[in-house]
């Protein structure tokens, strides 16, 4: 049995011998071959290139062709902005002006034609042709919700409240445009068609029964139709959503570190769903040893064995929690195959490796003392966590709003500094938003009222 099929018995529930091991190198990709997270995500020859080198080097069971959730918003009029070692990130919302929420004519939804798709279909071509028969394709579609904030801006959060049935007509628009980017991407050889919506994170359980079940339900479903397998994949502390994620029926569902794998699993088995995930992006793969990546894997998985109720061998695929940051150490990626390949050699190697600790050390301001209100936004990066992006969106509006009144800080999980800083204030999930050092929203994108609220609540009389 090659790696290829132990992906495909593991989306069918069948137990396996080995776990899966489904590395999601985006951008990352490019920093194997020298490329910018520019090249790669628009010159198709430099991402095919890049592609190889990950299939190569990290030897994965299953691999996402191209990791980027602003392909159909640019098509739709989002602006983008280019980064060199990141994915672009919305910076213009063409439907967020609009006083109210309406729904865009299903004749503008992307052609093979539109913006870097046909780049995008090439590629997925060339690497059926080249890996696909011992290797599961993923093809990544922008998920409604997520795609629904980038036409509409963070005014979506808003109009839930304000006008729910043009809600849930736009989010059925919007998940017609990932219904189609799937029959594009099946038809090119894509094996799995991930339906990556981090946002569903920021939204509570009621509004994800009344606003999302039905759009992903159908989107699963026709997947299913076309002959692929699903995952639903969510970034952020998506805990109180999994169960009513499991209850849209997709095949597989991915989660990052932000949720208790051990938690999701014992749901996930009782709806017999595969469940993907989560080794730590920032803390163990970006800023870790190689030691520390082999070792985090094999505890992972001697725990999961160790549970009366779990079996590591079925319905699981060890995976990075989300898209890989690009500066990630290639040695990193490398131990974690290996201790996936080969345990007992590499128990072996670890015997006597103990963790270093991280003595990084940070001042935390005398909240008590503040000369203004100082509202603080700890993030994975904004710049590449949609759900950190809007959460961003909705303080940089808060900040314009009271302007020199109230300051305003971002601290990414990616720097650590960061992290030792969010480890001293007991930060446990990303995006979360302090004001003068107290939490006010946990994985929660707050509207414009009930942040400007909050900030008037800590004013100076």
């Amino acid at each position: 049995m090659n790696r290829k099929e132990i992906v495909v018995k593991t989306l069918r529930h069948e137990p396996v011998d080995q776990v899966p091991w489904v590395p999601f190198a985006g951008v990352h990709a490019g920093l194997l071959k020298n490329y910018t997270a520019k090249e790669v995500l628009q010159d198709g020859d430099k991402l095919f290139q890049s592609l190889i080198e990950v299939n190569r080097l990290y030897k994965p069971f299953g691999q996402p062709v191209v990791f980027d959730l602003q392909i159909e918003a640019e098509c739709l009029g989002c602006g983008l902005v280019w980064a060199e070692d990141t994915p672009p990130s919305v910076v213009s919302h063409p439907l967020e002006d609009e006083d109210e929420i309406h729904v865009p004519c299903k004749c503008t939804i992307p052609t093979k034609d539109s913006g870097r798709i046909p780049m995008v279909l090439d590629v997925m071509r060339r690497m059926k042709e080249a890996v696909g028969e011992n290797t599961a394709l993923y093809g990544l579609v922008c998920g409604p919700f997520t795609l629904a904030a980038h036409l509409r801006g963070n005014n979506i959060f808003m109009d839930m409240y304000d006008d729910e049935d043009t809600v849930a007509e736009f989010l059925g628009y919007c998940s017609a445009v990932a219904a189609r980017m799937a029959e594009y991407y099946v038809e090119a050889g894509m094996d799995v068609i991930a339906v990556v919506d981090p946002l569903i994170s920021q939204i509570s359980e009621d509004h994800f029964e009344q606003f999302m079940h039905e759009p992903f339900t159908g989107l699963f479903d026709h997947i299913r139709e076309l002959g692929a397998f699903s995952s639903f994949f969510v970034c952020g502390d998506a805990t109180r959503n999994i169960e009513a994620m499991c209850r849209t029926a997709p095949d597989s569902i991915s989660i990052d570190e932000n949720v208790d794998i051990f938690a999701a699993k014992a749901i996930t088995d009782r709806y017999n769903i595969t469940l993907g995930g989560n080794i730590p992006l920032t803390t163990v793969m970006l800023h870790g040893t190689q030691q520390d990546n082999m070792k985090f894997v094999l505890d992972l998985l001697d725990k999961m064995e160790a549970e009366p109720s779990m079996e590591v061998t079925r319905n699981f695929i060890l995976a990075p929690g989300c898209d890989m940051p690009y500066h990630v150490p290639v040695e990193n990626v490398i131990g974690i195959a290996q201790a996936v390949l080969e345990p007992e050699k590499v128990r072996e190697m670890l015997s006597n490796y103990v963790a270093q600790e991280d003595d990084t050390e940070v001042i935390l301001p005398d909240y008590e003392h503040l000369e203004r209100p100082l509202m603080e936004v700890f993030t994975l990066d904004s710049a590449t966590c949609a759900a950190c992006t809007y959460m961003m969106g909705a303080a940089r509006e808060a900040k314009k709003a009271f302007g020199d009144s109230l300051d305003m800080v971002e601290y990414k999980f990616t720097e650590k500094e960061s992290i030792a800083r969010c480890r001293k204030m007991g930060v446990t999930n990303l995006p979360s938003l302090y004001i003068n050092g107290e939490l006010k929203f946990c994985s929660l994108v707050p509207s414009r009222q009930e942040l400007e609220q909050a900030v008037k609540e800590v004013m100076p009389k």
